[in-house]
């Protein structure tokens, strides 16, 4: 759930894969979305939040009336600068070939509330009706007179045809999802006309403030703005000009952590799994690659502490970067320091060492592995923003997993999100992302956050700048590159890895988790590994390997 490189966010999805013919059920026929190639290799006015840029530009979400007056932030940036979303839970493979992204086991595509072709047939005229009432009879046409270009997006103007009432009229009927995908193959076709007005209705559709899909449906707009403008990049830097101070960073990323199980669900699997590796070992090397607070180590301290061997000589290396340290108010000192005093605590022999790089730069001399120490290896949700082969022959992903297995790690854990994103072309990639977070933000609403603006300021600050990255980069611009656990098994595999089955006190560590949250959450022991779902949609993966 964090980025890496130059470019870091909140580090945490595919649209249900249906077959082509399947996805006209509301009626985008006449808009040329697919083509049967398309998934070869796929696995009213009101609120403007504002993402200011350095250089003073602003790039605006437009929320609905119903909150009007509602400013929901109060920073403009959108990310979170210690570099995790919810949680930061893809490659090649097909999902359609996939037996847990099979049409019979999606999570809730748009299109399966049509239960006629009458109703597909009426959803296509009313779509037609709206372009045409926005862009006029011919709306295939390039002339650029109907559209202006405005600093936050492309903005349709009216055209002489306009009929404002009765587009509102039609708005209701329409489905956001439907409306997202018909601009976002606009946006790949550069039909830069058809585009704008479908934003135009889109800002009539989204809110920050709104339902689930609204809230989602206003930052992926924003991203279909920036890829038309060919901004991403900037906004996505930009995001990082003035973010929150570190206190209200930590609110954001404590509300998420609360409401949401998902990095929970990283601790513990982890740890179960990493007592049962160093059961005995006297001495323990832990090298966290993603140390955040150093909250996960508190308990395993606790725990390893009272076995009956006594408790064992641990060092922790935490590899951290300075958008974290933002976070914390401070570098990986406080880090250390807090651990100290645990350890202490607990009468169990401890040392610190940092290592304030990013994980692309990580070296093995930088981690100072000492023989006779059992050396136990942490990923949790920051893989995925490793560029790989697909970006550039440096290929940072599968160097740090060779890496690391020249260690002779006792035991390796990988917590990452279950989606696939990293070498999809945008149109899939968009539907993979829309599918989702889609999941995402309805978890989070099922978290019944008293604050409705904390909510929001933390969807800001700790999801939104992914999916803009997500939808709005390319290349190594682009560094949210999630990838199935089949894609996961294959690298570590091909590193000389072996998995490590997860035991079942893993298991029932989740599952006693997952009591105190929403019932539509679940998690299944498969493959080897746990997934962490949201009804029928496998959300997160924890696996282990030696």
């Amino acid at each position: 759930m964090r980025t890496s490189q130059k470019h870091r966010s909140a580090g945490i999805h595919g649209f249900y894969h249906q077959p082509v013919q399947d996805i006209d059920q509301y009626g985008l026929s006449h808009i040329q979305i697919l083509d049967n190639n398309m998934y070869s290799d796929v696995g009213s006015q009101g609120t403007s939040v504002s993402f200011q840029t350095c250089q003073g530009e602003f790039f605006t979400l437009e929320s609905s009336s119903s909150n009007a007056g509602f400013v929901a932030c109060d920073s403009p940036a959108a990310s979170i600068s210690s570099n995790r979303s919810p949680f930061s839970p893809q490659g090649s493979h097909s999902c359609i070939s996939d037996p847990h992204h099979s049409p019979d086991n999606m999570y809730g595509s748009p299109m399966s509330g049509s239960s006629s072709a009458d109703d597909g047939n009426m959803l296509k005229q009313k779509l037609r009706e709206l372009e045409i009432s926005l862009l006029g009879p011919e709306s295939d046409i390039t002339d650029s007179s109907s559209f202006c270009f405005v600093s936050g997006g492309y903005q349709a103007e009216p055209s002489a045809s306009w009929d404002w009432n009765q587009m509102m009229e039609m708005i209701p009927r329409l489905d956001i999802k439907q409306v997202l995908l018909a601009c976002a193959d606009a946006v790949e076709n550069a039909d830069v006309q058809r585009a704008a007005g479908l934003m135009h209705v889109l800002d009539q559709m989204v809110s920050v403030a709104g339902e689930p899909i609204q809230r989602l449906g206003a930052y992926m707009l924003e991203g279909l703005r920036a890829r038309l403008e060919l901004s991403g990049s900037k906004i996505y830097r930009a995001l990082k000009c003035d973010a929150p101070i570190s206190s209200d960073l930590m609110t954001y990323m404590g509300i998420l952590y609360q409401i949401c199980p998902y990095w929970k669900f990283a601790y513990m699997s982890a740890n179960a799994v990493i007592r049962e590796a160093v059961e005995c070992e006297p001495r323990i090397h832990i090298i966290d690659f993603q140390i955040a607070q150093g909250t996960q180590w508190i308990l395993l301290m606790q725990m390893l502490a009272s076995r009956p061997c006594g408790p064992p000589v641990i060092r922790i290396t935490g590899v951290d970067d300075s958008q974290s340290a933002h976070a914390r108010g401070g570098g990986l000192n406080i880090v250390g320091r807090r651990l100290s005093k645990v350890a202490e605590s607990y009468n169990v022999p401890f040392e610190f060492h940092d290592v304030a790089m990013d994980g692309c730069e990580v070296q093995r001399e930088h981690l100072r592995v000492q023989p006779g120490e059992a050396v136990v290896v942490n990923f949790p949700f920051m893989l995925h923003h490793m560029p790989d082969e697909s970006v550039n022959t440096w290929n940072h992903r599968d160097r740090l997993i060779r890496m690391v297995k020249s260690l002779s790690p006792r035991i390796v854990t990988l917590i990452e999100q279950e989606s696939n994103t990293n070498t999809k072309p945008f149109f899939p990639r968009f539907i993979e992302t829309l599918d989702y977070y889609a999941a995402m933000f309805e978890s989070i609403a099922a978290g019944g956050s008293k604050d409705a603006k904390q909510r929001i300021n933390a969807e800001q600050h700790c999801v939104a700048r992914d999916i803009v990255n997500m939808i709005a980069c390319e290349d190594a611009e682009r560094v949210e590159r999630h990838e199935l656990l089949a894609k996961w098994r294959s690298r570590f595999t091909m590193a000389g890895f072996n998995q490590y089955p997860l035991s079942s006190s893993a298991t029932a560590a989740v599952r006693d988790l997952l009591n105190e949250y929403d019932r539509n959450y679940s998690v299944q022991e498969r493959d080897r590994a746990l997934y962490l779902r949201w009804r029928n949609r496998d959300m997160a993966t924890s696996s282990a390997w030696r």
